[in-house]
């Protein structure tokens, strides 16, 4: 079998099955299902116990990630990730798949692939299309858990992938890179909430919604179209770029969207609006609802 670029961001599904078959799946390459849903819509844990990819691990987005903060799964520190990753066997020199049941295709399976990228794991790649074409495809299932070998993963944050508040309040002003928002054009455009929150967007963002890169079977679209989209909004792929979303988990499509056509440097801005919403000033917090009531 063909040895995987470690660079590549996406696996097919049958290029995964063939690895499955042939009893790869191990120290070198590690399946995590990062699946994640509402409490009271989905329980991810107890659907992996049911069915998932021969081999794989469950990667708890509840547990790898920083607990003190009060806005939803900001990145851990990098002991703390470290340490829960090589819990379920993935080393420095592990082949890392991710993949999510998300009817979508992919939901928190590139967050999870941003996270090792973050943390300087470079060979780490998504399941094109996800569990849901896994599934349909007639690759197997399984509802054996397969306690992973425990191994040493050195985590070194790239601090260059990740954007803080203070550095978006300053990018306001200097534009020293460009802003893509991944939320829906509704949540964006501050018209509809926004998961309990008045919505808006930061001054100078962009918005696509990350689904207009997933095609209608829920697979990554190919790159011709995805730089399209990009050529659409005057978001110029050779100039700095940071993705934002509601809580940092959608915008890390907008990373890998990029990645895939080649530029790797795309930052996510992990409080996202959760925190801009709190923390940054009225004047900070564009909404055509707000302008509407004036």
């Amino acid at each position: 079998m063909a040895r995987q670029s470690l660079s590549r961001a996406l696996v097919s599904a049958s290029w995964l099955a063939e690895a499955v078959r042939a009893g790869r799946v191990g120290a070198g390459l590690r399946v995590l299902d990062a699946s994640w849903y509402p409490p009271k819509e989905r329980n991810a844990r107890q659907e992996f116990k049911e069915r998932h990819i021969p081999g794989a691990s469950f990667f708890d987005i509840e547990e790898c990630r920083d607990k003190s903060s009060p806005y939803d799964f900001m990145l851990p520190s990098e002991s703390h990730f470290a340490d829960y990753v090589g819990g379920l066997g993935v080393s420095n020199d592990t082949h890392v798949v991710v993949y999510d049941g998300d009817e979508v295709g992919t939901f928190y399976a590139p967050r999870a692939w941003w996270m090792f990228r973050a943390f300087g794991h470079k060979e780490v790649s998504v399941l094109n299309g996800g569990f849901k074409n896994w599934v349909k495809e007639g690759h197997p299932v399984t509802a054996e858990v397969t306690p992973p070998t425990p191994a040493v993963f050195k985590a070194r944050l790239n601090r260059a992938l990740v954007k803080t508040f203070e550095e978006m309040v300053q990018n306001v002003s200097s534009l020293n890179f460009q802003v893509v928002d991944s939320r829906p054009e509704g949540r964006f455009r501050g018209t509809e909430l926004d998961q309990g929150l008045e919505s808006g967007h930061i001054p100078g963002a962009v918005n696509i919604p990350f689904h207009s890169f997933l095609s209608e079977t829920g697979h990554e679209k190919s790159i011709e179209e995805i730089q399209e989209i990009f050529r659409e909004k005057k978001v110029d792929l050779s100039k700095p770029l940071t993705a934002t979303c509601r809580k940092g988990v959608t915008a890390c499509q907008i990373a890998l969207a990029a990645f895939l056509c080649g530029k790797r440097d795309v930052a996510v801005y992990d409080g996202s609006w959760s925190e801009w919403f709190h923390r940054a000033p009225p004047h900070y917090k564009v909404s055509e609802l707000k302008r509407s009531k004036a």
